[in-house]
């Protein structure tokens, strides 16, 4: 199955974002692509701190996840990809979903908010709970991907649990904000949560300037596949992926089989 980390930059124009969205899935489809991973807040930016993200908000049964299943459908391949979801109060869920041309086939709403290098993701985002049915690993073809977001990168255990349940590949929507020395960071942690859970990681993610870049496809033994440079708009970054490349990767290297220690989420 051939893997897809696109690259696009979500403004507030939200109508442009859906066309934009559904232009990279076909596109990706139509290079072949199995599962196409696009960025974190492909619906509608984070614009500034002041940037009203409820009145942008959509159900998942709105026109962006609609437009993303219809692409999706069109293109024979399911699509990842992140939005903002009405939530109680003043604030929003961070939610990414998983899509094909049947419908959604799973919602994960981010667990760790970028409340960091002068950021606070939680003034305006809920978290999502941390409960069984709250991390999402969803069967396609051959494989089992699983789904985190952006800042969920830095916090290992939220690729193991994914990986506990069953995850082969590892789906990161992304709006890395850019900043000294973040680029390399975002490419270390990429590969270093291939290389612990021996698992493919397909990374989407918005572009230079504001944010780093470089979507990526990296193997289980951490080799970058294909990746795209920080200012890459409207691009797709493609690598393979199979079960029987896992499989042997899984035996020489049994990493997860071998751990003695369990991840509990509180």
């Amino acid at each position: 199955m051939l893997l897809a980390a696109t690259q696009l930059y979500a403004g507030p124009d939200k109508a442009h974002n859906r066309r934009q969205a559904q232009e990279a899935i076909e596109r990706a489809g139509g290079d072949g692509a199995g599962l196409v991973v696009l960025p974190e807040a492909s619906m509608f930016g984070f614009g500034t701190p002041s940037t009203d993200l409820r009145a942008a908000a959509e159900a998942l049964d709105g026109p962006f996840v609609s437009a993303l299943v219809e692409s999706a459908g069109r293109a024979g391949t399911v699509v990842v990809a992140g939005t903002f979801e009405p939530a109680a109060g003043a604030r929003v869920h961070n939610t990414v979903v998983i899509v094909d041309g049947n419908g959604v086939l799973g919602r994960y709403r981010k667990l760790h908010l970028y409340d960091a290098l002068g950021w606070r993701e939680s003034d305006r985002v809920e978290p999502g709970e941390a409960g069984e049915d709250d991390f999402v690993v969803i069967k396609v073809a051959d494989l089992h991907v699983g789904v985190m977001t952006c800042f969920d990168l830095r916090f290992p255990e939220m690729a193991r649990v994914l990986c506990d349940r069953g995850a082969d590949v590892l789906c990161v929507p992304a709006a890395w904000v850019a900043g000294p020395h973040k680029a390399e960071v975002w490419g270390d942690l990429c590969r270093a949560r291939a290389i612990e859970n021996t698992s493919y990681v397909v990374a989407g993610a918005q572009p230079a300037p504001e944010f780093t870049g470089c979507a990526m496809v990296v193997d289980p033994l951490g080799v970058t596949l294909a990746s795209l440079g920080a200012a890459d708009v409207g691009a797709h970054a493609l690598g393979e992926a199979s079960a029987e490349k896992l499989a042997e990767v899984r035996a020489a290297l049994p990493l997860l089989a071998s751990r003695r220690f369990d991840v509990v989420p509180r």
